[in-house]
């Protein structure tokens, strides 16, 4: 198989950027980067900590700057966080150094998976579903322009995954023979 772009995926929280971006990665032979635990270094504390004592706009500012060093490197599959594709220079550098890829996911897949983890800086509010469903609300729009959008559904990472590659290669970004063997 032949990637040459780094893959920057997109989406909520839970839609499984991490997962499909590490199974992705290791399929392509490529280095797999999650931008929240860059994030995290960089900052020398939690995603969590930097909302409570810095706020979200200083995050998000973070969040830019290290997504823009990222892309600056050699092409790799990058996971990143559900609101940083939200901003417009981010979106651009993402334009213009990788493909975007949107893992949309149904409210219900969502709130399954965000729901067994209680370090969600964006769901510590009094009603965590209806932030959810407003987040999505504003969110999906602004993903809708990614330049390939794959569902992510219940059920094995690898079928998520195969979704990526299919989605990848029918945009001539991934080339590896399986077309032509009738798959």
């Amino acid at each position: 198989m032949s990637l040459t772009r780094t893959v920057a995926l997109i989406g909520m929280m839970g839609a499984g950027k991490t997962k499909v971006g590490r199974l992705l990665a290791q399929r392509q032979g490529l280095a797999f980067i999650d931008a929240d635990n860059e994030i995290q270094e960089a900052a020398g504390c939690s995603i969590e900590d930097i909302f409570e004592t810095q706020g979200e706009a200083a995050f998000r500012e973070g969040e830019r700057k290290v997504i823009a060093r990222l892309l600056s490197g050699p092409a790799h599959v990058l996971a990143t966080g559900g609101g940083a594709f939200q901003n417009p220079s981010t979106r651009a550098v993402i334009a213009e150094r990788a493909v975007s890829v949107w893992l949309k996911a149904d409210f219900d897949v969502l709130w399954e998976r965000v729901s067994r983890r209680s370090n969600r800086p964006m769901l510590k509010t009094a009603d965590p579903q209806r932030t959810l469903a407003d987040l999505i609300e504003r969110r999906y729009p602004v993903y809708a322009l990614a330049e390939l959008t794959v569902m992510s559904q219940a059920g094995p990472v690898e079928e998520t995954v195969g979704r990526v590659e299919d989605a990848l290669r029918g945009a001539g970004y991934l080339a590896d023979g399986r077309a032509e063997s009738g798959r």
